[in-house]
């Protein structure tokens, strides 16, 4: 009980945050409300020193939990100016201008401050998951905030049109995967992902693994696919990524799907990646799977984002590509050896930390310019000529595009590189010329926003101006920097991710005879 408290001291800190947060976002004096994002601010950075300490003794990967949780905080550092403003700015200037009055009621700052906070927590109580049913409840404390935040993020019906539709997604993905579990747990008699493994590991030996847990496995995999918005759960992700704030968009772009990963490569280990003299890799059913969705993935989300105008629907189904290209070191493993350059479990995770920062960068260009109407920057016209009025923004939208791109020496080049080199090391040569493809694809559409950005003129038929909530052009140009800085510091952080891969497989005490019996895992 004493070391599993030592996990969750992080999330411990945000939930206390979160009661905090809930409490001053609805005092009446609008000063004390505006505490709520440096309120959480604070608490995500005692929830990072917090995080640095901990190991997983007992999981699959050992590691992984210091480095996930640190990653997590770290974006979530990143979105939280960005969110600022989102909510209650109409009723703010109400009250303001003597118009309303305050009412508890109808004020979402508190709420929505309270379910981003409650959403990372989710996400760091899933960096530490060693049992099916911790995992399917951090999930879901990742997803459902996210659904009413994705509903109050704007004015309009059009975020309350992607809430509905995100909400009944995640709901059938959510079953998918629950279903898995429930087959894993009936071919091996467990929930705790170690002992599952350890199960998986005799019934091989016995002759072949369950067919009933490999099932369980593929189905569990597939109902991930919505968490990371791969083929084919995918269908959701341009119209919420429109409906919603580009402060929320981002969000979803990096929360969810850093989930959906973490549980994908728990659920992974539990098969295991054998690595003989010939490389050997997951067993086919599961191999297989993973392949086709990953191939699909990242054709279907490279295709459509072609052929969009607008800039967040193109980003949701880079979004979609980008999950392609991660499956790749899924795919490939820890790798043999301790070397970044042939790890795709190491390579998914600095992926995801590059992914993240710059992704940020790229969403809060858009929430940082408005249209006439009010509304927030969408189409490629909104960016016309940005260099011109607002060339701090169009910097960083280039720079984030770039590293999108995977354009050397950006932070995103080595992240892209880290698959390219451990698909290679695996002899997974389809795969890195599929990869190579879709790469070049990319560039069509990252390159129409980086020459709408520099090298056209405003479009005069269009009305632009700047976003009165200052922080989040201070994220776009944060996420800019970073994604060139981080340079400076990538070989420490190469070398967490490396030691975050680190699969310890139990060893079986004990074999079995049949699928429900229990094993004793050896300590390691």
């Amino acid at each position: 009980m004493t070391e599993k408290l030592a996990l969750v001291w992080p999330e411990v800190w945000l939930f206390i945050t979160t009661c905090v947060v809930m409490v001053v976002g609805l005092s009446p004096d609008l000063r004390v409300r505006r505490l709520c994002g440096w309120i959480a601010g604070i608490g995500i950075l005692v929830a990072i020193g917090a995080a640095v300490p901990v190991e997983h003794a007992g999981g699959l990967f050992p590691a992984i939990t210091p480095y996930a949780k640190g990653m997590i905080g770290v974006v979530g550092l990143l979105l939280l100016p960005l969110l600022a403003g989102t909510v209650d700015r109409d009723l703010d200037a109400a009250i303001a201008a003597g118009k309303a009055r305050f009412d508890a009621l109808r004020a979402n700052r508190a709420e929505f401050y309270a379910f981003f906070l409650f959403s990372l927590t989710g996400l760091m109580l899933t960096a530490s998951a060693d049992d099916l049913i911790w995992l399917f409840l951090a999930l879901e404390l990742t997803s459902l905030p996210t659904y009413i935040m994705v509903t109050i993020s704007t004015r309009g019906t059009r975020s309350q049109e992607a809430g509905v539709k995100y909400f009944f997604l995640g709901a059938l993905g959510a079953a998918i995967f629950l279903y898995g579990f429930a087959l894993m747990y009936g071919a091996t008699g467990t929930t705790n992902l170690a002992e599952i493994a350890a199960a998986f590991k005799a019934q091989a030996a016995a002759g072949g693994i369950n067919p009933i847990g490999i099932a369980g496995v593929a189905v569990a995999l597939v109902g991930f696919c919505f968490k990371i918005a791969a083929v084919p759960m995918h269908m959701y992700a341009a119209d919420v990524y429109q409906g919603a704030a580009s402060g929320v968009s981002a969000m979803l772009a990096f929360v969810p799907k850093a989930a959906g990963f973490l549980a994908i490569i728990f659920i992974c280990g539990t098969v295991g990646w054998d690595h003989g003299p010939t490389y050997d890799a997951l067993p086919a059913p599961i191999y297989i799977l993973l392949w086709v969705i990953a191939v699909a993935t990242m054709f279907t989300g490279n295709v459509l984002a072609v052929r969009q105008t607008s800039v967040k629907r193109m980003l949701a189904y880079s979004s979609v590509a980008h999950s392609g290209y991660m499956l790749v070191g899924v795919i490939v493993g820890p790798g043999p050896g301790g070397s970044f350059w042939n790890n795709g479990i190491a390579a998914v995770l600095f992926y995801l930390l590059s992914y993240g920062i710059t992704n940020v960068g790229t969403f809060a260009v858009l929430a940082s310019i408005q249209t006439d109407s009010g509304d927030e920057a969408d189409e490629i016209a909104d960016i016309r000529g940005l260099h011109a009025t607002r060339p701090w923004l169009a910097g960083a939208m280039l720079l984030c595009v770039l590293s999108l791109l995977g354009l050397p020496p950006l932070v995103g080049f080595f992240a892209k590189v880290g698959l390219f080199t451990s698909a290679i090391a695996a002899g997974e040569i389809p795969l890195v010329i599929i990869l190579g493809v879709n790469s070049a694809i990319a560039a069509f559409y990252y390159l129409r926003i980086a020459r709408s950005a520099y090298l056209e003129p405003a479009d005069e038929s269009v009305s632009t101006g700047p976003t009165p909530v200052p922080q989040r052009a201070i994220a776009a140009v944060l996420s800019a920097s970073l994604v060139v800085l981080l340079l400076v510091v990538a070989q420490p952080i190469v070398e967490r991710s490396v030691t975050a891969s680190g699969y310890s497989p139990p060893e079986v005490g004990l074999a079995q005879d049949g699928p429900a019996q229990t094993l004793t895992v050896a300590d390691e």
